[in-house]
């Protein structure tokens, strides 16, 4: 994909920014050379009496300085055009080549202006296209780059054609001697036009790498806002669905969802179940409005939410005034059944605090979590024999008296110390055999 195809508002607005800082470098740089060279030209011949202060020269340096202090005031602005980047280089290629043919060599009249080609050379024209690359415009470049082959050959040819004579590599005999050299290539009037197609042609040849390398980081640098905006938009996506599945399924497993696009594969592990319930609902909602019960229901079940996830405990399910929580599955929780004690012995000043009392039923066995469901409709659930003692152990509460009740593997596992009330053996529906099970009320948990 090239980069004008992966070309977005965003990208071209990060661009034009990136170009602008870019280009105020090169023309700062190159500004702070020309004033730099203006103060040493103009110092020299003020310091050295026998200096050479030529016009041209110090008007050129000057003019060099406020062209660049004038175009940088205009980066960025209102004023700024794209003609003037291409305006400010190419004045400064085709005022450095007409220094070398206008700028004499020599105040000797028979000196030659072709010298100046010889003695200094076209490496004066590099930096700046080396400044060009920094605007980050190919075109800048390769536009930078044909100025100045076109005025270098338009100075040499100005400077050759006012030369009475003139030598070149052509009048090197083939079989030329060291005379034949000195006499040729050694002489004042040799103009060296074979060196000038080869300087030239390698600035043009540096111009096209150069511009070349500069479009392939534009297209590099799409590709990477591109990227950037694409790795915004999925995690702004991944975020709306965390927060829309949040609402349906426990957080931590809806982040699980989101962190892998692949189902959630049914997971076995030994952990502890907590059915809560809240006492004399029924009653509650009879006496009150509905908007008010479903008001005051939420604030308390967004509390006790709260209360248990403190402790580890993963809300799998709301069951109508109450809620199913686990622990240890799917999310790991170090001494799970102690966790579910005390997630429970929090709950109740939390359910009085909202004006509630509550039954708690908790159980420790297998449980296996996982997605259920069609292709079209599912649903993350947790099953297993401890879900069902749970939630048996909580009706059991209202005939024993008790808020919370537990059986004997979670008693055992949680390492209760005090406040146990021994509720016996206990005939649940759905297990065969009597279920020892103990009461708990403001236990301490060691």
């Amino acid at each position: 994909m090239s980069a004008s195809e992966q070309v977005t508002p965003e990208a071209q607005t990060r661009l034009n920014l990136a170009e602008q800082r870019g280009l105020r470098l090169g023309i700062g740089i190159r500004t702070s050379i020309a004033a730099a060279a203006f103060v040493w030209y103009v110092g020299a011949a003020l310091l050295f009496p026998g200096a050479d202060l030529r016009l041209a020269t110090t008007v050129a340096l000057l003019l060099f300085t406020a062209i660049g202090v004038t175009h940088l005031c205009l980066i960025g602005t209102r004023f700024d055009r794209a003609w003037m980047k291409y305006t400010v280089y190419m004045l400064d290629g085709l005022t450095i080549c007409a220094l070398f043919a206008l700028v004499p060599i020599s105040r000797a009249d028979d000196v030659p202006q072709i010298i100046a080609f010889r003695a200094y050379g076209i490496y004066f024209l590099f930096p700046l296209l080396a400044m060009a690359c920094l605007s980050l415009s190919w075109r800048l470049v390769l536009w930078t780059g044909t100025v100045c082959v076109v005025g270098w050959w338009a100075a040499f040819a100005w400077v050759s054609t006012q030369m009475d004579r003139t030598l070149s590599w052509a009048d090197i005999p083939s079989a030329a001697t060291r005379a034949d050299y000195e006499t040729i290539f050694l002489s004042i009037d040799f103009i060296g036009r074979g060196n000038r197609i080869e300087e030239t042609a390698m600035l043009f040849f540096a111009a096209i790498a150069l511009s070349v390398s500069v479009y392939r980081a534009r297209a590099v640098f799409f590709a990477q806002v591109a990227a950037d905006i694409d790795r915004r938009r999925e995690k702004a996506a991944r975020e709306r669905v965390s927060d829309l599945l949040g609402k349906y399924v426990p957080e931590e497993i809806a982040h699980k969802l989101i962190a892998d696009d692949a189902p959630m594969r049914p997971q076995r592990a030994t952990g502890t179940a907590l059915v809560m319930d809240i006492a004399g609902f029924t009653r509650f909602s009879a006496a009150h409005d509905p908007s008010e019960v479903i008001a005051k229901l939420d604030t308390f079940l967004a509390d006790a939410a709260r209360a248990v996830s403190d402790k580890g405990g993963i809300v799998i399910s709301y069951l109508g005034d109450g809620f199913l929580v686990t622990f240890n599955a799917p999310v790991a929780v170090k001494s799970h059944a102690t966790a579910a004690v005390q997630a429970a012995t929090a709950l109740v000043p939390v359910a009085r605090a909202h004006a509630f009392d509550i039954r708690v039923g908790i159980a420790t066995g297998a449980l296996v979590t996982g997605i259920i469901g069609s292709d079209s409709r599912q649903s993350f659930t947790v099953y297993g024999d401890a879900v069902n003692l749970a939630a048996r152990l909580e009706g059991k509460c209202k005939e024993l008296g008790v808020q919370i009740l537990m059986d004997d593997q979670t008693r055992a596992s949680a390492g209760v110390a005090v406040d146990v009330l021994n509720c016996g053996d206990l005939l649940v529906d759905g297990i065969e055999t009597p279920v020892q099970a103990f009461g708990l009320s403001g236990v301490s948990v060691v």
